[in-house]
């Protein structure tokens, strides 16, 4: 069955664990979430109709045209929640 997806949404998930390990902010779930909710509202939607799997083989290509973009709206998106963390700090 054919689904509507944000392809932007799939990028920042796969490309946010690599920025994250070349900054010291925190990696928790919930800080996660925030960076990707962050960096994703920065970054334009890329709506596109895809069968389902075939999501996935397209990603690599979509995070090549949209890297530069996507690691520096994550990028500023960590130092943010880095600055002002919803978690309980221990």
């Amino acid at each position: 069955m054919a689904q509507i997806k944000n392809y932007m949404e799939e990028i920042v998930f796969s490309s946010i664990r690599e920025v994250l390990d070349d900054i010291n902010v925190c990696s928790c779930d919930k800080c996660i979430l925030d960076i990707a909710a962050i960096a994703l509202n920065e970054l334009p939607p890329k709506y596109i109709v895809t069968e389902k799997g075939e999501l996935y083989s397209k990603v690599d290509s979509l995070r090549q045209q949209f890297e530069v973009d996507v690691i520096s709206a994550i990028a500023k998106a960590a130092v943010l929640v880095k600055r002002n963390p919803r978690h309980d700090q221990v």
